[in-house]
């Protein structure tokens, strides 16, 4: 039985027992209700402050018995709520040290600052991939989601040095700074940049303004959710059978149409390959509809006799499952 279940069952037996011992005094000796509670209390807790009136034999036997059930029902309750808050005390304190051994072993992993809107929605997307990802949230009213989701997290204040070296920034890969206000999220690229200066940051910027700042700050990427959301409803106008197919090939909404971006590794038996003799299309009917060269370069609608090398992250549409099938075939041993 748990804690809380052994707790709920004390409560209930306490009530029932209350108003057994009340209503047979009341029915026995007859006396009125404040007499009958007072007395089956100092009876139930063994205080024996004495009678409240003298009882006749009846009353007697009927007191014996309400006695040893009352000792029992108090053992029965003391030890549930010993239980309810030592196991609650063992947990709390179990389950930090499974956390900060979880973020101990974390690498190139990505640190969320702030589970607001933003922060959620990039979580489960990330999630999805899957990568790795730690949360970093100061709301205590936002903790118990974090709790449900699964994801390992920080709870403190996010600018703060030593919540970012708790969450790994050192090994990690990348930081998405989702805080409320321009200026924390200024200063916490500010900070990271100087904990890890090879880490990629993407900051979140309300206001167009303070792209520059979050740019000079550190910040690889600045991202502002109006601007985004404002070019996307326009494009929906605009494209609406383009948006919708990116749409589709962006969210797993579907598994047949997907777009997907995929590094080549050295170990790759397609590196330095043409595209016509890597069988992509054949073997794994996916499209190649861009090439991301090693320079940053990029080649769209690549010719049949474009060589794949590695460095280059190839950037294909087809089915989920062929997908991932190619991901291993450039990335073996991953």
């Amino acid at each position: 039985m748990n804690t809380a279940k052994h707790l709920i069952i004390s409560i209930l037996m306490i009530i029932i027992i209350t108003t057994v011992g009340t209503v047979g005094y009341m029915i026995i000796e007859g006396w009125d209700l404040t007499d009958s509670i007072y007395m089956t209390v100092i009876t139930l807790s063994t205080t024996g402050y004495g009678e409240t009136h003298q009882l006749n034999e009846q009353g007697r036997i009927f007191t014996i018995f309400l006695i040893f059930f009352g000792v029992g029902l108090c053992v029965y309750v003391a030890g549930g709520l010993v239980q309810f808050i030592v196991e609650g005390e063992i947990q709390t304190i179990m389950g930090r040290r499974r956390l900060d051994k979880r973020l101990k072993r974390l690498k190139k992993h990505y640190i969320i600052c702030g589970y607001g809107r933003i922060g959620t929605i990039v979580c489960d997307i990330l999630k999805k991939k899957p990568f790795q990802v730690v949360v970093i949230e100061k709301n205590k009213d936002i903790i118990p989601l974090l709790e449900e989701s699964d994801l390992p997290y920080i709870e403190g204040d996010t600018v703060n040095e030593t919540n970012l070296l708790k969450a790994g920034i050192e090994r990690a890969k990348g930081l998405i700074a989702a805080l409320a206000t321009d200026a924390d999220n200024v200063f916490l690229v500010l900070t990271a940049r100087q904990l890890n200066p090879k880490i990629f940051i993407m900051a979140r910027a309300a206001n167009n303004e303070v792209k520059s700042k979050l740019t000079a700050a550190g910040a690889n990427i600045v991202v502002s959710p109006y601007d985004i959301g404002a070019e996307n409803m326009a494009q929906k106008i605009i494209r609406p059978t383009v948006t919708s197919f990116l749409d589709l090939a962006l969210t797993h909404h579907r598994k047949d149409i997907q777009m997907e971006e995929i590094p080549v590794n050295s170990s790759s038996a397609m590196a330095n390959v043409m595209l016509k003799d890597s069988g992509i299309r054949q073997k794994y009917n996916l499209i190649i509809i861009a090439i991301k060269k090693a320079d940053s370069t990029m080649l769209f609608n690549p010719s049949f006799d474009t060589k794949i090398k590695a460095g280059d992250t190839l950037i294909a549409v087809g089915e989920t499952e062929n997908l991932q099938r190619l991901e291993k075939a450039l990335n073996p041993g991953s």
